[in-house]
């Protein structure tokens, strides 16, 4: 469940990026972005996260985790959005190779990549809808309370 909920964190850390830096989403001329090269943090509350297992009983390769989690600001007093997705376990007892989705007014956040159990993770910013049709870089997933919560640490591309 401690796995899940950090995916669900990075979801939640998108989020607060989409809602701190807003103009990531609205190209301007030639192609660059306003709030281009800034980092933001959000924080995820995995509350919801629940391991089907699918194959082997325990943990192992092919089990399913799946989050609909609430994302807060980078100072975690205020809800900014949500996010939801899966994550299938790849190596038993080490790794999982995750999807979600971040949900903040004015559209939404696409991330995809690995999670550790034992160790932060770098996540690819695949794409994003409405205001945040543009977003790219990289997302870094970092375990805050014994993986109760997720910072969310957003850096787009320069």
């Amino acid at each position: 469940m401690k796995r899940f909920a950090s995916i669900t964190a990075l979801t939640a850390v998108a989020l607060a990026v989409a809602l701190s830096v807003g103009a990531w989403g609205k190209g301007q001329g030639n192609g660059h972005k306003k709030g281009h090269g800034h980092t933001v943090t959000v924080i995820e509350h995995a509350t919801t996260d629940v391991t089907t297992d699918t194959g082997a009983a325990g943990d192992s390769a092919g089990d399913v985790l799946t989050f609909a989690n609430d994302v807060f600001d980078a100072a975690d007093a205020n809800k900014v959005g949500t996010d939801s997705g899966y994550c299938i376990r790849t190596v038993a007892g080490s790794t999982y190779e995750c999807n979600w989705t971040v949900f903040l007014p004015g559209g939404q956040i696409t991330v995809e990549g690995p999670f550790y159990d034992a160790k932060d993770s770098t996540i690819a910013i695949t794409g994003g809808t409405g205001r945040y049709r543009h977003v790219r870089g990289t997302m870094d997933l970092q375990s805050r309370q014994g993986g109760t919560k997720y910072a969310f640490v957003f850096h787009p591309n320069s």
